[in-house]
């Protein structure tokens, strides 16, 4: 059995219909950042051993952005949002 995936728009959804785009704690560096940078930001990304936030769109669903906080060990999901959200609860 595939692991499920409780999205906010769909309820629980096989882990398959979703695509793991990257971690949310990663700033996006400025626009005339140097190759160097920008290398170290697509490619380069570190491992934690624990609860970690990422992006995950759900491709195969409501095509939504979500947020998924995610233990890296256990591989088990405490939270899914909307990435909508984001910019509402930092008070952006």
């Amino acid at each position: 059995m595939s692991s499920l995936v409780k999205c906010p728009h769909c309820g629980l959804r096989p882990r398959e219909e979703f695509t793991i785009r990257g971690e949310v704690t990663t700033p996006r560096p400025s626009a005339g950042a140097d190759e160097a940078v920008w290398f170290d930001h697509v490619y380069l990304r570190d491992n934690p051993r624990g609860e970690h936030r990422e992006y995950w769109h759900h491709s195969g669903g409501c095509r939504r952005w979500l947020v998924l906080s995610r233990n890296t060990v256990t591989h088990e999901t405490s939270k899914v949002v909307d990435a909508s959200t984001l910019k509402t609860e930092a008070g952006a």
